[in-house]
């Protein structure tokens, strides 16, 4: 392909390559039902940090619970504080902060967190480049293996290359000698000027009797790419600037256009014109069609263009019009040449690059088209497909798995040959997450749930709401790719876990439980429950609160502050190590010092009663004698705080 036929307007487009690689507030949540209080913890711990109790936890909840309602500022005053606290925190943390700094315009310290949060999820620059380097041979070598390749049977000593299928026929492009009477050599390689070509496909993807096609095609000068609608009546197929008479740039170059032409009665092709899109200043080429017809794909280097050559696409309305081409953007398109794009019946993109990471020369890489047209995976196809040569024209029935590339590679029989191959593993396999959402407590399930999918980087892909059953599904996703779930309904806390789908095809379930926001607790029920209060420490033999208790026992102290006719009943427990009547006496010392505690704070004291059990009501198994762990000894340290009245 280094030598390919050029003609000499394509040499600002693709320098010393070939003619075929050019183009290259929240409501108040407290309500009183008969016998229930309910408790909103978030609004719970908002009142304990400006009380002054605070831990990172809560800190990080408060900053959550804010982002995720777009108060921006909020977010950043407890994100702030967390990092201030901990600045070494899990990567999402970092994202949601320097989102909620630019929303208070404070971008020098936004960018610093996203640098942090670069650094840590490896999608900084610097740590893009070390994982292309690094990591890159690893994907090309999972994708590999996937293809069966061959020579198609028709290469002859010259460049043959770039097929497209219509009919029972495979069309190609070839400068091999025709016989014509009047030979036209290009004097940089000593070969012809290409024109197109036809094959009969067999079942089994060999190709014979070649001919040469559609005669009012084939020009003095280069033909190359078609593609066929899928009636077969229309072909869109890549030309030197040449209907009439040649056409020139300003620097006298005459470049590359996109030509169309019909099919008449008589099997004819008629009505040749070039697109409306082209010009004389720029080059476009290699068109290929989405599965409907309704988008046609295409390369160029026209004004806008990232690189060398750049792939557009054009909507083609029904009336056989053309809109505005649209770049494919930056996760396609680079600094390189990005060329030869040919679109499957499952709607995957196929293209050449050299500016994505690569075996050498051009590789072939692939891309599911979203439906919004952001790119986010493109992969490296694999060897044997690849090779450190240029490999390029990529074209596949996804029926038959049977397709054809080309390439210069090593052991060819001209410049460039054709290759006919059968896929043996498909490279895109779609998975899915599914799953019922439930209360935590009841088990009952949720419907008109609304659930958000978002990747690794908290974007929003896709959003959905559960059914009549709690049942939510997205489908369409990609195999060993981290996701995260945001899961929301009213009067239930926001909860948001990662999923990383399978290797496989098939399907990741994930049930969701939420907790309510306003915890229901009826007389006899026990405060701690609600946030998860299993234990308040105290210094070995002794009975004073310590700061990290008071956090917990603040909890307890606004939920009694908000109901002012509460009366609670503190009980205190000790593990079954030292004697019976010294584990009484200290859990009476500690439950009486608790109650003091609350009265300190305000509570009136004939709202509290206190005592303490001792080791007298273990929840396991760790009772004298018996030997158990200090994490089983510690379930046993516990206080409760039961509601005796409202």
């Amino acid at each position: 392909m280094k030598n390919k036929i050029i003609y000499t307007a394509l040499l600002l487009f693709i320098a010393f390559n070939s003619f075929s690689q050019t183009v290259g507030k929240e409501k108040k949540g407290n309500k009183d039902y008969e016998q229930y209080a309910y408790i909103d913890a978030i609004k719970t711990y908002e009142r304990l940090y400006e009380k002054g109790y605070k831990s990172p936890d809560m800190l990080l909840k408060l900053g959550n619970s804010y982002y995720f309602k777009a108060d921006l500022e909020k977010a950043a005053k407890y994100y702030d504080e967390l990092y201030t606290t901990n600045p070494d925190q899990e990567a999402e943390y970092y994202y949601r902060y320097s989102q909620s700094l630019r929303g208070i315009k404070e971008y020098k310290k936004a960018d610093e967190m996203m640098l942090k949060f670069n650094a840590k999820s490896g999608n900084d620059s610097r740590a893009a480049l070390f994982n292309q380097n690094k990591d890159y041979l690893a994907e090309i070598k999972r994708n590999s293996g996937r293809f069966k390749l061959e020579n198609a049977g028709i290469n002859s000593k010259y460049s043959d290359y770039g097929t497209a299928f219509v009919d029972d026929k495979v069309v190609f492009c070839s400068a091999r000698d025709t016989g014509n009477f009047s030979k036209r050599i290009h004097t940089w390689t000593g070969e012809y000027f290409t024109n197109l070509y036809s094959a009969k496909l067999a079942e089994d993807g060999s190709l014979s009797d070649v001919q040469k096609f559609g005669n009012k095609l084939n020009s003095k000068y280069h033909e190359d790419t078609p593609v066929f609608s899928k009636d077969g009546k229309t072909v869109y197929f890549t030309r030197n600037n040449y209907l009439d008479k040649r056409g020139y740039d300003d620097g006298k170059v005459t470049l590359l256009k996109i030509y169309k032409a019909n099919l008449d009665e008589k099997g004819k092709w008629e009505n040749i014109t070039p697109l409306p899109f082209n010009s004389d200043s720029y080059q476009t080429a290699h068109p290929t069609l989405s599965p409907d017809g309704k988008m046609m794909y295409f390369v160029s280097d026209m004004p806008g263009s990232l690189g060398k050559s750049d792939l557009y696409k054009v909507a083609i309305s029904e009336d056989g019009t053309f809109g505005t081409p649209i770049n494919l953007g930056k996760t396609i398109n680079t600094e390189g040449r990005e060329t030869y794009p040919f679109v499957t019946a499952k709607n995957e993109l196929y293209f050449s690059s050299d500016g994505h990471p690569g075996l050498g020369g051009l590789d072939i890489f692939a891309a599911k088209i979203p439906e919004d047209g952001n790119f986010t995976n493109i992969q490296n196809i694999g060897e044997e497909a690849n090779s450190p040569k240029d490999d390029f024209a990529f074209i596949i029935n996804t029926d038959t798995k049977r397709g054809f590339l080309s390439s210069n590679r090593d052991g060819g029989e001209g410049n460039d040959d054709i290759y006919k191959f059968l896929e043996t593993r498909e490279l895109f396999i779609e998975q899915a997450i599914f799953g019922v959402v439930t209360d935590a407590k009841t088990n009952e399930v949720l419907p008109n749930t609304k659930i958000t999918l978002l990747d690794e980087k908290f974007n929003k892909i896709a959003e959905t709401t559960t059914d009549a059953k709690g049942y939510y599904e997205f489908l369409k996703l990609e195999p060993n790719t981290k996701y995260y779930l945001r899961t929301e309904k009213p009067e239930y806390d926001v909860k948001e876990i990662p999923v990383i789908t399978g290797k496989e095809d098939g399907r990741t379930e994930v049930n969701i439980e939420l907790d309510k926001t306003a915890q229901p607790i009826p007389v006899g029920g026990d405060i701690a429950d609600v946030f998860k209060i299993n234990l308040i420490y105290f210094d070995l033999d002794k009975w004073n609160i310590r700061p990290d208790a008071a956090i917990d026992l603040a909890k307890v102290l606004d939920v009694l502050e908000q109901y002012p006719t509460m009366k609670i009943d503190i009980r205190s427990h000790t593990d079954s190590r030292a004697s019976h009547a010294y584990n009484e006496k200290l859990s009476d010392r500690r439950a009486k010092s608790t109650m003091a505690w609350l009265v300190s704070k305000g509570i009136s004291k004939d709202r509290l009663t206190a005592k303490g059990y001792g080791e007298t009501q273990l929840v396991n198994k760790c009772a004298d004698g018996v030997q158990c762990s200090e994490a089983e000894h510690q379930l046993n340290r516990r206080s409760q705080f039961i509601i005796t009245e409202l």
